[in-house]
């Protein structure tokens, strides 16, 4: 089976890059600094192949639109989102119509534990919790991830490096479950896989996917409600936040974790299908996140297509 290899990937963009972005951001504002995007989104939809057959690809087994204009749009929200980062961090929430659904089940007292994907922002779940309370929120990553997103954070507000609890550490479980203990909300994504784990397959759109089961076996040793978080970006100023309950593991007998995890899996993979279909132009997994031979058995087409290409 051929793994999704988002991890060798290099990543757009450069220090220099975001020292311009944030200081054209803070310079101009939201709304000027904004007029940028759409060119910015036009360059990478025409000039890069990666993102172009992910695109493809996830539209063909997804049946939701691929073309030009499709990718177009999934960039330019993308970007959008980025260029966000800089007000959401610094708190800087006033212009944004954040909305949310099912609010309660977030304003609940006590810890949770709370998955998503790459779908949409992380920071405007961020500033969610920032508004109420103010209620933390800490994610758990992959020390090579925490230490990108880290020197991001660093350029646009070092506090926030805080609340980046990096995996694989002598007293990582330790911090999550003192924050959870003091009642913040821990979260991690759940559709990338690392080379080292064993994904698990599971359905996505009728064809099947990896799938991290880490995160859910975190949640369960740490007997934690979970819950899926997606912050949808919904264009102009407005996001969506979306809560949705997957499991409860404080109660569950370690005879029958096994089971609850698998059941959360399925859970999550089935929530994360219908937020993609609310917002198709919110999956930002730039690689081709199929298998290749299980999308080419899927659609025979995207044989010739998914075959790389020199960049």
């Amino acid at each position: 089976m051929t793994r999704p290899n988002w991890n060798t990937q290099s990543e757009r963009g450069s220090p220099m890059a975001l020292r311009l972005m944030l200081w054209l951001s803070r310079s101009l504002g939201r709304r000027l600094s904004r007029l940028i995007l759409p060119f910015i989104a036009g360059y990478f939809t025409l000039f890069s192949p990666t993102a172009r057959r992910a695109a493809q690809q996830f539209g063909q087994i997804s049946g939701l639109p691929s073309g030009l204009g499709a990718r177009f749009r999934q960039i330019l929200s993308f970007a959008s989102t980025v260029h966000d980062r800089v007000f959401l961090l610094s708190a800087q929430t006033e212009g944004f119509d954040i909305r949310v659904e099912r609010a309660d089940l977030f304003d609940e007292p006590g810890g949770k534990v709370l998955i998503g994907a790459h779908l949409g922002s992380f920071e405007a779940l961020r500033a969610l919790g920032q508004a109420q309370e103010p209620r933390r929120i800490a994610l758990l990553m992959y020390p090579e991830n925490a230490r990108k997103i880290n020197a991001l954070l660093a350029l646009i507000n070092p506090a926030a490096t805080a609340d980046i609890i990096p995996l694989g550490q002598i007293d990582s479980m330790l911090e999550a479950q003192r924050r959870l203990a003091q009642g913040d909300l821990i979260g991690l994504l759940a559709d990338r896989t690392l080379p080292q784990d064993t994904p698990t397959l599971l359905p996505f759109f009728g064809v099947p996917a990896p799938f991290a089961e880490g995160p859910f076996r975190i949640a369960a040793l740490l007997r934690q409600p979970v819950l899926f978080m997606a912050g949808l970006y919904r264009g102009g100023n407005r996001y969506d936040i979306v809560f949705a309950p997957i499991a409860d593991f404080r109660h569950t007998p370690r005879a029958e974790r096994a089971a609850a995890i698998d059941a959360a899996m399925r859970r999550y993979v089935a929530l994360l299908e219908a937020q993609c279909r609310s917002a198709p132009d919110n999956w930002f997994n730039f690689f081709e996140f199929w298998p290749k031979p299980v999308a080419a058995a899927h659609n025979p087409g995207a044989q010739c297509e998914n075959t790389p290409r020199p960049h």
